[in-house]
């Protein structure tokens, strides 16, 4: 970055000075300051949600074809300024040029461009006539009934820091086009690019206080967001442990909750398998985000008539990956997005080896590159159910590698995680691949791909998370459903 970016928040459709000044948002690859962001007080917070909510009445009345021609203004908007945008993204994460490019960025406009016609999608379901008997309720009669969806309300919209314009794309895009108003809080970590979103929404005309953006480095922020009167739901991506806190907080006064949350995705692999692309398909726990990627394959199940030449091939991959400057070309693994997230890598590899895994490859700070927060890709082998970089989401590029004998054992390793995210199954035999995939306690399961059907529910089992969105998913997740009953 040229040009060191200084933020205000965004409240009501104004750009307003925080109270608590400003932080430093850090480049992974080179620790130099990217720009500053705002710190906002609780009571900034509060005002933010007030305003949601004063633009709710009128946003929520507003005409399908208005909010969808303003998203896709917007989309617009980000994509005249996808070279920057990139730069930024790139800048506050870490990622590689091609995934800012095409996995953040041009993710987060096919997004708004996605809810541009979600927007225009019927809301209202038909239901059966009912004949009624006369009684206490009434005449005898035939009545009719429609399920309507119809807006939450005000949505906090907390994101995560792997992908600061896919995420927050994803829930800001589908819960405007269902007419609610956003309170998005984003990560510490990375929140410019959502500073750049929200000014692409206001340049393409969302009224004052539709979005509203406020941030800062400690939890009291978000704190604020979920606890806020006028909050009607709450949108989390991020760990396990902070959605349970957000849910406890939301139960108190049963607000709707979306909750997207940790994964320790499961891959197995048959010995009919094809391993070269079982392996290519793995090894995106390495390439994506270097590893923070809750539905990355990070466990992976090998049957014993493939395990050594599975681990062989897995170690052959990581040595064709260039880890070091996201900027350069070729570069596959960049730095992970802080010094702090490193050091706790770091740490499992540690333990891993004081388990008893064997660390085939990988784990170490890269030589040649002084600055950053850089690990080398690691692959652990000879690993059982009960370590624990088996069963804790690492969130880094770390892969565990645990031998089975049979389909039952195989799924009953997979089944074995407090997760149930992303899981997948490689395969020669499809007929098996699809009977074992319907056995896996996960909300989604790649036979044969990693795969996504950008139309098919994204969400978890068990302690991954909480509700369904991607795809007219979303736009349900962002509405409730009310019945209007008629006589006939």
């Amino acid at each position: 970055m040229t040009e060191r970016l200084t933020e205000r928040l965004f409240i009501g459709g104004e750009w307003v000075e925080p109270d608590g000044g400003h932080y430093e948002v850090i480049n992974p690859a080179t620790e130099e300051t990217v720009g500053l962001a705002p710190e906002a007080s609780r009571a900034q917070v509060l005002a933010a949600a007030a305003c949601a909510a004063d633009a709710f009445a009128t946003w929520s009345r507003t005409a399908p074809e208005e909010r969808a021609a303003i998203l896709d203004r917007a989309a617009d908007l980000m994509a005249r300024d996808a070279g920057p945008n990139t730069v930024l993204a790139q800048a506050e994460t870490g990622a590689t040029t091609g995934t800012a490019r095409g996995m953040q960025v041009a993710v987060g406009i096919s997004r708004f461009r996605r809810y541009a016609r979600g927007a225009l999608e019927p809301v209202e379901q038909a239901l059966p006539p009912q004949i009624n008997e006369a009684g206490p309720m009434g005449m005898a009669g035939v009545f009719g009934a429609v399920a309507v969806r119809r807006p939450v309300g005000v949505v906090t919209c907390i994101t995560s820091y792997n992908n600061p314009w896919a995420n927050p794309a994803g829930k800001v895009a589908p819960a405007l086009a269902m007419g609610n108003t956003v309170v998005v809080k984003p990560a510490p970590q990375d929140p410019l690019s959502v500073y750049a979103m929200a000014r692409a929404l206001q340049e393409a005309g969302a009224p004052p206080g539709v979005v509203n953006v406020v941030t800062g480095s400690s939890p009291a922020v978000g704190a604020a967001a979920v606890e806020a009167p006028e909050v009607d739901m709450v949108s989390f991506t991020g760990s396990t442990a902070v959605g349970q806190r957000i849910g406890e907080v939301c139960g108190r006064t049963l607000k709707r909750q979306l909750m997207e949350l940790g994964g320790k995705g499961a891959a197995l692999v048959f010995d009919d398998a094809d391993l070269d692309a079982a392996v290519m398909g793995i090894g995106t726990t390495f390439a994506f985000y270097s590893g923070q990627i809750c539905t990355a394959p990070t466990r992976v199940l090998a049957q014993r008539g493939i395990y050594g030449q599975l681990i062989e091939k897995l170690t052959g991959y990581l040595a064709y990956m260039k880890v070091g400057d996201p900027a350069e070309p070729g570069t596959v693994v960049g730095p992970v997005i802080s010094a702090a997230h490193r050091d706790r890598i770091e740490s499992y590899v540690e333990l891993g080896r004081k388990e008893g895994a064997r660390l085939v490859a990988g784990g170490e700070r890269p030589a040649g590159l002084p600055r950053g927060f850089y690990v080398a890709p690691a692959l652990f082998a000879d690993c059982t159910a009960d370590m624990r970089i088996v069963r804790e989401e690492i969130f880094g590029p770390v892969v565990v590698v645990v031998p089975f004998d049979d389909e039952e054992e195989g799924i009953a390793l997979a089944n074995d995680s407090d997760y149930g995210l992303l899981d997948y199954v490689w395969s020669g035999d499809v007929a098996r691949a699809f009977r074992v995939a319907g056995r896996l306690r996960a909300g989604g399961v790649g036979v044969n791909t990693v795969g996504r059907n950008m139309e098919a529910p994204f969400g978890g089992f068990k302690k991954s998370g909480v509700g369904r969105d991607v795809g007219s998913y979303a736009l349900h997740a962002y509405s409730e459903i009310q019945a209007v009953v008629w006589p006939g």
